[in-house]
């Protein structure tokens, strides 16, 4: 059971490129933001849809594969955990975070692989 613990599970489009750094460390992190679209019918009977971002950060080889295989628009599923952080932006207002951060991903659009 503790593995239903704080587990995230979505499926949704890339609305961005995947933001990809490497550290002196040698770590690396991936960070994108994710649309998933929710539908529903409003009071006069009208289909709305209802887009939510959330953002997205992986860490390791899990980084580097999303680097190489995702593009902005891209089809994902992405399995992970939730978080939240705080920081102080420079003004000095703080500001808070919440992400997932990614332990698994299905990409479902197709791409050419460059090797």
């Amino acid at each position: 059971m503790n593995s239903l613990r704080n587990t995230v599970q979505l499926i949704g489009n890339l609305g961005q490129e995947v933001k990809y750094f490497n550290f002196d460390s040698g770590s690396a992190k991936a960070s994108f933001t994710l649309a998933t679209n929710d539908y529903y019918k409003n009071s006069k009977g009208e289909k709305v849809q209802d887009t939510q971002w959330h953002n997205v950060v992986a860490w390791g080889k899990l980084a580097e594969n999303m680097k190489t295989i995702l593009d902005k628009g891209s089809e994902v599923m992405v399995k992970g955990k939730l978080t939240s952080r705080s920081y102080d932006d420079k003004e000095g207002n703080k500001r808070y975070v919440t992400e997932i951060v990614a332990s698994e991903f299905v990409s479902f659009t197709k791409k050419e692989m460059p090797f």
